[in-house]
């Protein structure tokens, strides 16, 4: 088998520690899942939620079995045997994308329903900054989620691998084997170098996007928690 002929040397202790990755990586999952059913069940069954809030759980308990579907789904591609094929066993870059940006869906989520319980929500002036405001944070959003995304085909593809300078490629700014498959298309998500170029581009973007919101909320009277909210989002992205 591909695992035999690429692992005939690895050692028992080896393999216990990737074995219990898995392992510890499939209960503490198993965990989370109880810990949405269960106190749900019970608030549920004591009336304690309301109309709007039993939707919200009963969304988000469902993320949660489709996360551990999608996972389920993931490793199995990662345990078909190719035959005549003695590359490295890894997992689909594609499943491995979508159980990233499942979970990412799911704690937000989670995050976005707690503090709307937790904090009462602001009532701002429709102004036109405040307007533009909101649309830029949309967006800034959308291009981080897209980033973490492009992340998971790295990961899947160890496109990590193929360069290690910054920022150069290489000796290049822009490699020769960007567009090396065919169709072009295939590129953006099967060739490791035009993975990490793009990661690479979506990062300064996302970075780039993040400094500028942040800027531009200081020219807008916004309540303290508002400011510390973008403040702090900058100091994750620099941290990233």
């Amino acid at each position: 088998t591909a695992f035999n002929s690429l692992n005939h040397d690895m050692t028992l202790t080896e393999f216990k520690f990737i074995w219990y990755m898995e392992y510890s990586h499939r209960m503490w999952g198993r965990v989370v899942g109880l810990a949405y059913v269960l106190p749900a069940a019970y608030f549920w069954r004591k009336g304690w939620l309301s109309r709007p809030m039993k939707g919200c759980v009963l969304a988000l308990c469902g993320l949660v079995c489709f996360q551990g579907l999608l996972g389920w789904y993931m490793v199995k591609s990662g345990l078909e045997e190719k035959p005549d094929s003695y590359d490295i066993p890894r997992v689909s870059q594609y499943r491995l994308a979508a159980h990233l940006g499942s979970a990412l869906v799911l704690y937000s989520a989670s995050l976005w329903t707690g503090l709307s319980v937790l904090l009462p929500r602001h009532k701002l002036p429709e102004t036109h900054q405040v307007l533009r405001l909101r649309q830029f944070a949309h967006s800034t959003t959308a291009l981080i989620f897209l980033t973490a995304l492009s992340g998971a085909f790295v990961a899947g593809l160890d496109a990590g691998l193929v360069y290690n300078s910054f920022p150069k490629m290489g000796e290049r700014w822009i490699p020769d084997d960007l567009l090396a498959f065919s169709p072009v298309l295939r590129n953006i998500f099967e060739n490791p170098t035009t993975v990490q170029f793009d990661h690479r581009i979506l990062g300064i973007a996302s970075a780039t996007a993040v400094t500028a919101l942040y800027l531009f909320s200081r020219k807008i009277p916004l309540p303290r928690r508002t400011r510390m909210a973008v403040t702090s989002l900058l100091t994750v992205a620099c941290m990233q």
